[in-house]
């Protein structure tokens, strides 16, 4: 499991929800999740950063999806909003969800407290964008739509001025699959839901406590939605991510470890390579400079 972030550039407020904005994130994540076969736990996109729970095979298949979700949010939302400058901040950046249940369970309790944490929602639920807990709550799949652009240039293309080609004719409805954490995953559809309720509830009466502590009030749905696309705030935050999410310090150390180890592999191949020698072996899982990745013999 991977925890993905991605940043609008200066932090702009590209990603502002809206019905359209919502529907093209939507069928960018679903055409994307049938091109490379990702499992999907948990988005939630705020206004200028998303966050994703996802499952990925190897870090070929990330690359790929991640590159196919990046270029294509940019392009679609950025035509909407009329945006023709650089759309993300930085490529994307991700880090391993350990793979006990407290660290999975941990990390989908972070997505979900998305636009509460931030104050700018009482509930994750009044969050009008795409968010993991207004979809895990429906229990159902969501919809978006995907602009096939390919077809839209061919038939512009070759009817030049012979009649108006409309988008809307090169629009699909598709369904994005969300799946349970693994850790949860023999669990029923309604005990899933139950105990996604219990995380909500709770991270709603943390929300009102801080709130109250502070003397402070959530911004709100409606002064979100009145938020411009193009408006940079003035403190924008930013954190590094860690190798590995952990919900203790024991389980970190083994995967901080096993990165060490992998990393050295690395080095001592690349050293070796830049040495002369002509089949240096790298570890199983990475991206050798100018070669193939090397993909992992075995069960994923």
């Amino acid at each position: 499991m991977v925890f993905v972030s991605i940043r609008c550039i200066q932090a702009r407020f590209l990603l502002r929800p809206s019905p359209r904005v919502n529907q093209l994130i939507l069928g960018v994540l679903a055409r994307a999740q049938r091109k490379y076969e990702v499992r999907i736990f948990a988005p939630a996109f705020l206004s200028n950063h998303g966050h994703m729970l996802l499952w990925f095979r190897d870090a070929e298949q990330q690359a790929k999806f991640m590159h196919f979700v990046d270029g294509n949010i940019a392009r679609e939302i950025g035509k909407l909003h009329k945006w023709s400058g650089k759309f993300w901040g930085q490529p994307f950046s991700s880090s391993i969800v350990a793979s006990d249940e407290a660290s999975q369970v941990m990390m989908l309790r972070y997505v979900l407290e998305q636009a509460c944490k931030e104050g700018l929602v009482a509930s994750p639920r009044d969050w009008p964008g795409v968010h993991a807990a207004s979809i895990l709550l429906s229990g159902r799949n969501p919809k978006g739509i995907w602009v096939n652009r390919t077809g839209l240039y061919e038939a512009r293309r070759r009817k030049r001025n012979r009649g108006k080609i409309r988008v809307v004719d090169f629009e699909e409805e598709l369904e994005l699959e969300i799946s349970q954490l693994p850790c949860w995953a023999h669990l029923s559809g309604e005990e899933y839901l139950e105990r996604i309720s219990d995380m909500v509830r709770e991270i709603e009466e943390r929300t009102a406590e801080r709130h109250r502590l502070e003397g402070s009030r959530p911004l709100g749905r409606h002064a979100v939605l009145q938020q411009q696309p193009h408006h940079q705030p003035k403190n924008a935050k930013s954190s590094r991510l860690p190798i590995v999410h952990a919900a203790s310090n024991a389980v970190r150390r083994v995967y901080v470890e096993a990165y060490k180890i992998f990393l050295a592999a690395y080095r001592a191949a690349s050293e070796k390579l830049r040495s002369g020698h002509p089949t240096p072996r790298f570890p199983e899982g990475c991206f050798p400079p100018g070669q193939p990745f090397v993909r992992v013999h075995g069960p994923p």
